[in-house]
């Protein structure tokens, strides 16, 4: 792998290390299998584009991006809540619904970005090599939002959403509000998941409707496979670990791809993705099964 595939792969683990974060809110936090993050991935990508196009301040529009996810994680906890819809299937009518959604924001499926003043644009003006500026920028921004989770779940309000996750009717016996905890929740990880739609969109100079098809895999991957190699039980450790596991997803799918390793190509993705996922949920059972063999014996 060369040095710029290298730095390319690590940029974008960072980008789906946003992602990682949302999914961990939700899944890990929340108690919450929300599919959702398909659709404000794309969301977030075809707003920013269509702002940007539209003249406006390319971190303006970024925050713009961000609101857009977070509203697609209200729809879902509305329809969870207030509606009473099964969660799975509350994050699935979201999801089918903002594929539509996004092609009226863009007006068409796609968008290019190619001309256009991006949020690296200043930093790539400044005489750095643009691949070097925006990974610098990509890594300050997922650096911001991980110490922004920290202190938001070591909080007393953060102590109630992760409760709220583990035992909802302790929280409501205590007189907390459930159904407040539980749109934040899903609103703050769309929030970052449209986030990270926006850096791919302006990283990759385009956005496109299809960009979030298998986004949830590629989150849970991430999270999955970083608990398994830096389990932990602080929240430092955790919400590291699920950033750490998005950029080690990436390099071990860009180094099997490029590497042409068991005769893989690129059509192979899904494939790679899906035995990594695998692994990740088996080997943590097989080691339980290997000490529970070794104590009985002893």
């Amino acid at each position: 792998m060369s040095l710029f595939a290298f730095l390319g792969t690590l940029e974008i683990g960072l980008i789906y290390g946003l992602v990682a974060l949302g999914v961990y809110l939700t899944f890990r936090i929340l108690d919450f299998p929300d599919l959702t993050v398909d659709g404000s991935f794309p969301m977030g990508g075809a707003v920013v584009a269509t702002a940007i196009v539209a003249g406006m301040n390319p971190w303006l529009a970024t925050v713009l991006a961000f609101l857009a996810g977070a509203a697609s994680g209200l729809v879902t906890a509305f329809l969870a809540v207030r509606c009473g819809i099964l969660h799975l299937l509350a994050s699935i009518l979201t999801m089918i619904a903002a594929f539509s959604i996004n092609i009226r924001i863009m007006g068409r499926p796609n968008m290019a970005l190619l001309g256009d003043a991006t949020i690296f644009t200043p930093f790539e003006n400044m005489g750095v090599d643009p691949t070097y500026a925006r990974l610098a920028v990509v890594f300050g921004l997922v650096l911001l939002s991980f110490l922004f989770i920290i202190r938001l779940l070591s909080s007393d309000f953060g102590l109630a959403l992760r409760a709220t996750g583990v035992n909802e009717q302790m929280v409501a016996a205590q007189g907390g509000s459930t159904a407040l905890y539980t749109y934040f929740g899903l609103a703050l990880s769309n929030g970052f998941v449209g986030f990270a739609g926006a850096l791919f969109a302006m990283t990759s100079s385009f956005a496109d409707v299809t960009s979030g098809v298998g986004t949830i895999v590629v989150g849970l991957a991430a999270v999955i496979l970083g608990q398994t190699l830096l389990p932990g039980k602080r929240i430092w450790v955790a919400v590291l670990a699920v950033i750490i596991g998005s950029i080690l997803y990436r390099l071990a799918v860009a180094f099997a791809l490029s590497s042409g390793m068991f005769g893989m190509q690129p059509s192979d993705l899904n494939l790679i993705t899906a035995t990594l996922v695998a692994a990740a949920l088996i080997v943590p059972k097989m080691k339980g099964k290997l000490q529970f063999k070794k104590s009985a014996k002893a």
